[in-house]
């Protein structure tokens, strides 16, 4: 298939571009100061406050998904009762105005603006999440969904990723303060400015009276979800994949020092490995379905998924290597096996989230996509603190667990 006939064309639109880079940059922005915090934290949290910088990053996990739990139903209704174009401009705004207060909190080291403006952030990804995939259908044909699926979660993974690494970089560096308060408040600019591209999309349901109570909405989103038998088992089945997804990369910190004997950098090899997994195997996805929604990959992924974690087990040496970089891991044949799987893990990770978030999306109805979408999101939420408190029960490291485990939530 040329490029022109796939979805890469959708990168040249102003339907689809605008908004590609705006939900990219937020995702970026989120994980270049939550890894900046954290590492602030870890390494001087001590110079803040007298709490252990352990409890610190349990906190900051907490503070960052809460958001999820308390605001993602009144998000899903404001979402279908506004123009989402206008409601990702204002949620633009509101990440420059939180990024201000990151930014004068890592200036001043203040350990409670920095929280509150690692809160907002969780507040900033909550009111985005249910716009993020309930626009897609109002600018893309039913043929392109999958394809325009597959860029937004591959732009996720790159931009989780990228941000990382960019906010690691920066707290290391000299004027550490300095550096992250200028990259956090230049993107949420930069979200703002290709926030102004996105066109218009009309609400799907104007005359919706707001129930502000989140409990009696989040109830009724689930039981207007279950209704519709296949949105509601899409909805279980993306919940199960971020709850698999946390846990495997709640695991690679200690995996990589305890089972492979290497350090932070080989971490990050890993984290990249199936971050690139993740974004191919959501671009194939168009090809591999005919340009259709093809439910099909979906168990198909889910048996990759099983059988690469299994092989990732055998590939693991018995007893741990003596420590080493990224260059030395990379070096030796042995690892290629474990990097393999990863980047499998990964693919067949595509394979199986892409046609779920775009079955969602073509078969529930259009007046309520924004608050099933919202209602999945919490669902996320709730999966992944499952998981954090599996991780805590097996894991005697609570941080290196949780400083990943909170990533998680930008990609909602």
């Amino acid at each position: 298939m040329s490029e022109n006939g796939s979805q890469f064309r959708l990168l040249r639109e102003r339907r689809f571009l605008p908004f590609f880079c705006t939900q990219f940059l937020g995702a970026f922005n989120d994980n270049v100061y939550k890894n900046a915090l954290m590492i602030l934290l870890a390494f001087h949290g001590s110079a803040l406050t007298t709490v252990s910088s352990g409890t610190l990053v349990n906190l900051c996990g907490a503070l960052f998904i809460l958001p999820f739990f308390l605001f993602s139903a009144t998000a899903g209704q404001l979402a279908d009762k506004y123009d989402k174009a206008t409601i990702i401009r204002y949620v633009k705004l509101l990440e420059i105005a939180i990024m201000v207060v990151g930014a004068w909190g890592f200036l001043q080291q203040n350990l409670v603006l920095l929280m509150t403006a690692l809160f907002l952030m969780g507040l900033h990804s909550t009111l985005f999440g249910p716009v993020k995939y309930s626009i897609l259908p109002q600018h893309l044909k039913l043929e392109e969904l999958v394809g325009g699926n597959g860029l937004v979660e591959m732009g996720t993974f790159v931009a989780i990723l990228l941000g990382t690494v960019l906010g690691g970089v920066l707290i290391a560096a000299d004027n550490a303060a300095m550096n992250v308060s200028i990259a956090v408040l230049v993107i949420a600019c930069a979200g703002y400015l290709t926030s102004r591209s996105v066109p218009a999309a009309p609400p799907a349901a104007p005359d919706l009276a707001i129930n502000w109570n989140p409990l009696t909405e989040t109830w009724a989103n689930f039981k207007f979800a279950r209704t519709n038998r296949t949105v509601f088992l899409s909805v279980l089945g993306i919940s199960w994949f971020w709850f698999y997804g946390a846990t495997l990369l709640a695991q690679f910190p200690n995996y990589c020092k305890d089972v492979l004997g290497g350090n932070e950098h080989v971490a990050t090899v890993m984290l990249t490995t199936f971050s690139i997994g993740v974004g191919a195997g959501s671009l194939l996805c168009e090809k591999l379905s005919g340009r259709r929604i093809e439910i099909g990959l979906v168990p198909f992924g889910s048996i990759g998924l099983t059988l690469f974690a299994f092989d990732l087990f055998l590939a693991s040496p018995a007893t741990p290597a003596e420590a080493m970089g990224a260059a030395q891991f990379i070096g030796q044949p042995a690892n290629w096996r474990i990097l393999f799987d990863l980047a499998m893990i990964g693919l067949f990770g595509g394979f199986y989230i892409v046609p779920l978030y775009a079955l969602i999306q073509s078969r529930s109805e259009r007046s309520h996509q924004s608050r099933i979408i919202a209602g999945n999101n919490i669902l996320n939420a709730l999966f992944m603190v499952v998981s954090a408190v599996m991780a805590d029960r097996k894991s005697t490291r609570l941080n290196s667990s949780h400083t990943d485990i909170s990533r998680m939530p930008s990609s909602a």
